[in-house]
């Protein structure tokens, strides 16, 4: 082992930025989705991915999980490429579902015990009854809403070092938005990051410590959350809405 890692809670986890990407492109025929991404998440920090559809969000988390491969350039996760070992590294929220509307909470909640070594169920449990939501439901007797919480929930339950939250609380009603987010401040590991794309910036801001923009398969905006604010002299949703017009 080097000086650039260190053990923690039995593994080896780099002192370095959680995630690093450099000069990564993506193309789907003559279609460049990203092109030249470069950026680098520290450790402990929440951190908003913003930009209109079809900019590249989606893509770049499906790179960044090893689940689509780039066409050029380098991500590192704990000093990783994408692969078996990091798989172990994130947890990862699609836009869209991924659980079957058969199954009840209950199953879930074996199913992610059983598949990941690092979910926390009693975590998972009371987040659950906090939100008055019960184990013996099926999902598809639940709300759009409703479902969209039970997935964060298990999510955000594994001691994971990256989570890459894909518009993860678009159809949660504001007082659930409000504890969901709260929470997650409250209990992801210090040595963890997230990533959060979302449209609803006005209401998730605050949680922010960095931010980025894409546009365009580039990001056009980087930095600090407070620095941008002192530059601009605008909030991030007040920027946005400059930057892209709407």
């Amino acid at each position: 082992m080097n000086d650039t890692t260190e053990m923690l809670q039995g593994g080896c986890i780099s002192k370095g930025p959680v995630l690093k990407i450099t000069n990564l492109h993506k193309s789907y025929g003559s279609h460049a989705v990203l092109e030249g991404i470069n950026f680098e998440i520290p450790r402990g920090q929440i951190v908003g991915l913003l930009g209109p559809n079809g900019c590249g969000k989606s893509t770049l988390m499906k790179l960044i999980c090893g689940l689509t491969p780039s066409n050029n350039g380098e991500i590192l996760i704990n000093s990783l490429h994408p692969g078996q070992q990091t798989k172990a590294l994130i947890s990862y929220l699609p836009e869209r579902t991924y659980l079957n509307d058969w199954m009840k909470i209950s199953d879930i909640l074996s199913y992610f015990s059983d598949f990941y070594s690092d979910f926390d169920l009693e975590r998972a449990k009371q987040m659950l009854a906090d939100l008055k939501i019960s184990e013996n439901q099926k999902l598809k007797k639940l709300s759009k809403g409703t479902k969209e919480k039970v997935q964060l929930i298990l999510v955000m339950s594994r001691r994971a070092q990256l989570y890459l939250l894909d518009e993860p609380i678009g159809g949660v009603d504001p007082a659930a938005r409000e504890y969901i987010l709260s929470t997650i401040l409250k209990n992801f590991d210090e040595n963890a990051s997230i990533l959060i794309s979302t449209h609803l910036i006005q209401d998730v801001e605050t949680f922010f410590d960095q931010v980025l923009f894409l546009n365009h398969g580039k990001i056009v905006i980087d930095g600090e959350v407070d620095s941008i604010r002192e530059k601009y002299g605008k909030s991030i949703d007040g920027l946005f809405r400059e930057v892209f017009k709407c």
